[in-house]
């Protein structure tokens, strides 16, 4: 159940933008298991100006090019599958014309009881 966040400059075009959180559901249902279904994502867009990264830190990026991924989803995926969808989806960033080096992700893992889609609750009181 993730949800992105795709932090991206605000010239990107939109149809990069797309093609971006395609691929990256496309990853985290190939890697990680996640339902088909479950595909939510934010675009948020900032002036180059506002993004400020460090050019070098852990490999060379352009800073005013880099774009940040943002996942957050249900805990319990392994290390493995974790580093697994961070290639993949780097793979696939090349694969659409997008320098991988320019991108920063991270996830942020949560339960059940975190998430609610309907006023009838979280989806752990939801789903039972």
């Amino acid at each position: 159940m993730p949800f992105n966040k795709i932090h991206v400059p605000s010239d990107l075009p939109v149809a990069t933008c797309h093609a971006i959180n395609k691929l990256l559901h496309d990853s985290l249902v190939e890697t990680c298991g996640v339902n088909p279904d479950d595909f939510f994502c934010l675009v948020s867009r900032y002036p180059a100006d506002d993004m400020i990264f460090h050019p070098t830190f852990l490999g060379d990026r352009d800073p005013t090019s880099t774009i940040v991924i943002e996942i957050t989803l249900l805990a319990g995926r392994t290390d493995e599958k974790k580093e697994g969808l961070f290639r993949d989806v780097r793979e696939r960033l090349g694969g659409i014309g997008f320098e991988p080096a320019n991108s920063i992700m991270f996830l942020i893992e949560n339960n059940p009881i975190d998430w609610s889609f309907s006023p009838a609750g979280s989806v752990k009181s939801v789903l039972g």
